[in-house]
């Protein structure tokens, strides 16, 4: 039997990405989030307005999308309530997010120089994808809350043992995404950490109880 909830969060399962982009003081900056789609050679990305990521993609135009096994976890987890903004918005505050300046030495994790834009890869995650804004819409009517940033991707870095031999494909058997379902962290089908992220949004706990 179908009912109708009214579902408050509609993040059924998509793939963590680590964001990295350029400050405006030219330090980097390095965000999770998990509205990420692809078509093509394009990716859509779905950022909040506060978020020190769409400042720095509005004033720069240029990221690395950094696609991350469930093998890091911990490390995403460590900074999914910072924020690279001086100022913390209230809402944000309430959830528990702290400013962060240096996010690659909160997570544990080692920048490594772009060929064609400016902002960092991450060194420990095996798919990384160097990106240039090419649209920006808001998202909310009458008052946008929310932006989904359209960007070319220019180039794409692939641990080499991840793709089928021979090809230019991803072997789906070698490469086990992190995903984020309903603010919960999965890998293999399996909750494979706590989120900080679902104890800020106060997500109930249903199934395997979070650790």
């Amino acid at each position: 039997m179908h009912v109708a909830p009214g579902l408050k969060v509609l993040y059924f399962g998509t793939p963590v990405v680590l964001i990295s982009s350029r400050n405006p003081d030219g330090s980097a900056n390095l965000a999770p989030m998990s509205s990420a789609w692809w078509l093509g050679q394009t990716a859509v990305l779905g950022l909040g307005n506060t978020a020190q990521t769409t400042e720095n993609l509005r004033r720069y135009g240029e990221c690395v999308l950094n696609l991350v096994p469930s093998a890091l976890v911990a490390e995403v987890d460590r900074i999914a309530l910072t924020t690279g903004a001086p100022q913390v918005p209230p809402r944000k505050r309430a959830q528990g997010y702290r400013h962060v300046a240096d996010k690659f030495a909160e997570a544990g994790l080692t920048p490594q120089m772009s060929d064609l834009v400016r902002p960092p890869r991450v060194t420990e995650c095996p798919i990384q994808l160097e990106c240039r804004v090419t649209a920006a819409h808001p998202i909310g009517v009458p008052d946008p809350w929310g932006t989904a940033f359209h960007v070319d991707v220019l180039r794409t870095h692939v641990e080499q043992d991840l793709l089928i031999p021979g090809t230019a494909h991803v072997d789906p058997y070698r490469w086990d995404p992190l995903v984020m379902k309903f603010c919960d962290f999965f890998g293999g089908g399996t909750n494979v950490h706590p989120s900080r992220l679902a104890a800020g949004w106060k997500m109930p706990v249903a199934g395997n109880a979070r650790g």
